[in-house]
């Protein structure tokens, strides 16, 4: 925008947006200047800011003058100018003001600085091609780690290197046990010098998932030792904070101050090592004292295998997605447990805002910031005013708010570029809310709804407390252009059907490809059991406890270990663990707790053992419906009795209504395809490997119906009971 302004001043002849190319020895450069001047013969590159000019780091004006050299020289060198004027014009996006710094060069100067930079930068040059050029040849000759493919490991690996080979999309359904993480990760770096990939982006939910990856990297790295690859996992900045208490500047970290004087050797060292995971990063940046978040962030650019978290691609600020696009990559994207990315689409792209915590926030405010957090308290109150239900959608959101908020953000924008040591965690906190905020009504439409919810709040800033939200219902617009952007995705889980689903609520392109590869696993290893005179529907829950609790016993009593069982709340689920510890106080049972923190969470799974005996009561969808892993005797048994059904309630509903104004089918894409995916992945944690054994009771008479069967695997064979 503020580029648009200077260049709108200019005169007739103006001429923006130009595209700058050169070359040097084996270095190529290329750029876009902002504008040029033929009337003056000056080229100008434009740097917006706020606050005082004065308080711009000198290394950021360093940088805005090498930009414009270079810039001169190629104009120059292109159209034969013998000498040029460059100049930068700074222009205050708050107060309209440009203020230019112009310098004269003749074409021989700016030629002999252009050749200086480059110098610098033959080096980094040279060392990057020989890696590119030795990692490419070591790719095509890398040999698969294990003697042979497992079942249907080999299905899946052709899979993704045709999809690589075509630059296409994939879906690929495969349980666990036929090593899905290594079956997508060797044939991509197989395709990658034929296809001239830059990166290969290996996405995951929870960082269990980082961990397999790095150990599949790490098992092919043993089983082909010259390989020249990089890999870098990286890992949340409150994860990898060395100073949690002091501010990202260097006026309070010790790990910023001087940061870009110290991060040419730690990259160096990083690169060196290969394997650039969280202890690697960590133990490089204490040695050369920078910050190990920043550092993970810089080596991005120069790793192989990015490993991490969904947000990094796919995020409204994703740091791999702006560096794909801005750097033009040639990425592969491979989405691990990808029946995840809905509702993680959902959260990135939805926000909310609190009544309460901006009131609260308001009233210790900077003076500067008075007025405008003032006119937004007004719109807010005379937009729930109003309101008398306690949930409500709006088709829009309203006008008054959007524009209050919006200078809410500009004037907070203006005031901590003046003051950039800031570090009022409820100001910071709601800034980047309402950035959020304002940035997704911009773009708002039936993908979304805005609503807002009061609840009761009575205390001397607020009677009644309100919540705003943006809330995300079909991330695929927003996840389309993510996907365009790569050269190729695989999208993989034990649980992708339907597939129209999933490609639709992720915006897929039209008929991708859907694979369910085969099962290493046979009939005869688990005992699935239909229990269909039981009801576990609201209605009839009070008639299904103790048969659910004779049930279990019974089971127990034939087979001794370690079972699961799976409800639908907490409510339920003491109601179930109270009967049966009164009906059957011999056999041993625990339950998972409302809110387990993650050291209670490793003691409820650690307390699986191999000798251990017990029924473990958990709630589906919660913590231990996924991502835990049990074999063999860890668990042999899971009793689930409900099919998982999102509960009915005003937000799931307005949801309903715009599924089924989108896809046509509301009921399915919003309770029964999110139920069922909670069973199958529940159902999941029973057999593990080859050698597991295990039973599975599906509780519920709505186990018989056709579409309800039509959900489960197609390796289980079905029994009643």
């Amino acid at each position: 925008m503020g580029h648009n302004t200077v260049t709108s001043r200019r005169p007739p002849g103006y001429q923006t947006e130009i595209t700058l190319t050169g070359e040097y020895k084996n270095i190529f450069v290329r750029g876009r200047a902002d504008g040029y001047d033929p009337d003056i013969n000056q080229l100008e590159e434009i740097k917006t800011y706020k606050g005082l000019l004065e308080r711009m780091p000198e290394n950021h004006r360093h940088l805005h003058w090498a930009q414009a050299r270079i810039y001169a020289w190629l104009l120059a060198d292109e159209r034969s100018l013998a000498e040029i004027n460059a100049a930068l014009v700074y222009y205050n996006v708050s107060s309209k003001d440009e203020i230019p710094i112009s310098e004269l060069y003749s074409a021989a100067d700016l030629e002999a600085y252009f050749a200086g930079q480059c110098e610098k930068l033959q080096a980094w040059a040279d060392r990057e091609v020989a890696h590119r050029m030795a990692r490419d040849r070591q790719l095509t000759e890398l040999n698969f780690p294990h003697p042979s493919f497992r079942t249907g490991q080999r299905h899946l690996s052709e899979s993704v290197y045709k999809t690589a080979s075509l630059g296409k999309c994939l879906m690929a359904q495969a349980t666990t046990g036929i090593g899905k993480t290594l079956g997508t990760l060797f044939p991509l770096l197989k395709a990658m010098p034929e296809k001239k990939l830059d990166k290969i982006f290996f996405l995951t939910a929870k960082t269990s998932g980082r961990k397999l990856a790095l150990d599949a990297l790490n098992v092919i790295h043993e089983s082909n030792p010259e390989l020249k690859l990089r890999t870098l996992e990286l890992v949340a900045r409150e994860k990898s904070c060395e100073h949690p208490d002091k501010s990202c500047h260097g006026e309070s970290c010790p790990l910023a101050k001087g940061f870009y004087d110290r991060l040419p050797e730690a990259r160096i060292e990083a690169l060196e090592r290969g394997m650039m995971d969280r202890d690697t990063l960590r133990d490089v940046a204490r040695k050369h004292q920078v910050c190990p978040y920043y550092l993970g962030q810089d080596l991005v650019s120069w790793s192989d295998v990015v490993v991490g978290d969904y947000n990094y691609y796919f995020d409204l600020y994703a740091v791999l997605y702006a560096g794909t696009v801005m750097n033009e990559w040639r990425v592969s994207v491979l989405v691990d447990e990808a029946h995840n990315m809905i509702e993680r689409g959902r959260k990135m792209y939805s926000v909310e805002l609190s009544q309460f915590a901006f009131e609260h926030m308001r009233q210790g405010a900077p003076k500067a910031l008075k007025s405008a957090l003032d006119k937004l308290s007004l719109a807010w109150i005379r937009l729930v005013q109003a309101q008398e239900a306690t949930y409500e959608v709006y088709p829009v959101i309203d006008e008054e708010l959007h524009f209050a908020l919006q200078r809410v953000v500009t004037r907070i924008t203006d005031y901590l570029a003046e003051h950039p040591t800031t570090n009022d965690a409820g100001l910071l906190n709601f800034y980047f809310d309402a950035l959020q905020f304002v940035t997704l009504a911009d773009s708002f439409g039936p993908h979304s709804m805005f609503d807002i919810t009061r609840t009761e709040q009575r205390t001397s800033l607020l009677h009644d407390n309100t919540t705003l939200c943006i809330r995300n219902v079909v991330p695929a617009p927003f996840l389309k252009g993510r996907f365009e952007a790569a050269q190729s995705a695989t999208l993989f889980s034990a649980t992708l059907s339907p597939s129209h689903f999933y490609s639709d609520m992720l915006g897929l392109p039209e008929k991708t490809p859907f694979i369910d590869v085969q099962s290493p696993f046979t009939p005869e290893q688990l005992k699935v059991n239909v229990v269909d005179h039981i009801s576990t529907r609201y209605l009839r829950r009070r008639y299904s406890i103790m048969p659910i609790a004779q049930l279990m016993a019974k089971q127990y009593r034939a087979q001794p270990g370690n079972y699961l069982l799976f409800v639908s709340s907490f409510d339920y689920l003491e109601q179930v663990y109270e009967a049966f510890s009164e009906r059957f106080p011999e056999i041993p049972i625990r339950q998972q707790s409302r809110m387990m923190n993650e050291a209670e969470r490793e003691e409820f799974i650690n307390r699986f053992t191999p000798t251990s005996e017990g029924i473990a009561f958990a709630v589906l969808g919660g913590s231990f419906g996924e991502g835990i892993d049990l074999p063999g005797d860890r668990l042999v048994g899971a009793f689930i009795a409900t099919i998982g059904l999102p509960q009915i309630n005003e937000i799931n509903e307005q949801m309903r209504v715009r599924m089924e104004n989108i896809f046509g089918l509301g009921y399915e894409y919003t309770y029964l395809y999110p139920g069922m995916q909670k069973v199958v992945q529940a159902a999941g944690r029973v057999i593990r490997t080859r050698d597991d054994r295990g039973v599975i009771h599906l509780i519920d008479e709505r186990y018989s119906q056709p579409e309800i069967r039509e959900l489960l695997p197609r390796w289980w064979v079905i029994g009643g009971k």
